[in-house]
């Protein structure tokens, strides 16, 4: 599988990128927060690029993308990846985006639906009500020492342009106030996505099932596919699987992610 890398001058940042594979609509990799494109989605990457073009992100402060002065937001995030796609000359993507990436995601498919034929959104909500409330006050409080041993320290120290736990502690204030400002979208800014969604969660994820029901329902699902055939819009609930490991069951993923892409 070919693989290239970069780096883009995005808004201040250097944005690392990858492009693996070709062919088809370009597939964009977001991924969820204190990880990156290897720790979210390496195991995935060889399935997805087969017969597909797949441009992978780390996100500001993330893998191997330098940090500045800016908050993390989830409309600074989507603007760099709207400044990637617009230097790499790529007029329409389907996107793949996880927690921190699937917010992102929805800021794309809502914002700038020219540049979205179809989207995968994973374990994020769309109000603040839809996440399980423990959640936004555990990222809140995240000191480096929780996470020494973790992958996401060693890959944060051996990737990152700052390794050092004083830029990574900066990053888990970042993620924190992100939490603390997630945006909450209207159901009517679900309803109108002009993409087809799959959406994706946990069975014991941080977003409340009855949550990601509600989406499929603005999104035209929820019905008898028997008698008014199958929405283009759809539903995977991945079983036995937490927040942290939301992908990580990679032949389930992997089967519900390219039979949605694929479907005409």
């Amino acid at each position: 599988m070919s693989k290239q890398t970069g780096f883009a001058s995005v808004n201040g940042l250097e944005l690392y990128y990858e492009i693996h594979g070709s062919g088809g609509t370009p597939l964009v990799l977001l991924h969820g927060g204190l990880f990156n494109i290897d720790l979210q989605f390496g195991a995935l990457l060889p399935g997805l690029a087969e017969g597909r073009q797949v441009i992978a992100v780390d996100f500001q402060a993330h893998g191997r993308t330098n940090d500045i002065d800016r908050p993390l937001s989830t409309s600074n995030l989507a603007s760099d990846v709207v400044g990637l796609l617009q230097e790499l000359g790529v007029p329409q993507v389907d996107l793949f985006g996880f927690s921190v990436g699937g917010a992102v995601a929805l800021e794309l498919a809502i914002k700038h639906p020219e540049l979205v034929r179809k989207a995968v959104i994973s374990s994020v909500s769309f109000t603040v009500d839809g996440m399980r409330s423990e959640n936004a006050g555990a990222v809140g409080a995240m000191k480096v020492e929780m996470i020494a041993g973790t992958p996401m320290e060693a890959d944060y120290l051996a990737k990152s342009p700052h390794p050092d736990h004083e830029h990574l502690q900066a990053l888990l204030d970042k993620l924190g106030a992100f939490m603390g400002s997630v945006t909450d979208w209207s159901e009517d800014d679900i309803r109108g996505i002009d993409a087809p969604t799959l959406f994706t969660v946990g069975d014991c994820d941080m977003v409340k099932l009855e949550h990601a029901v509600r989406f499929l329902q603005l999104r035209g699902g929820d019905t008898n596919g028997d008698f008014t055939g199958v929405p283009a819009s759809q539903l995977a609930v991945f079983p036995g699987t937490t927040h942290f490991n939301g992908l990580a069951r990679t032949n389930l993923v992997l089967d519900s992610v390219t039979t949605f892409l694929d479907a005409d």
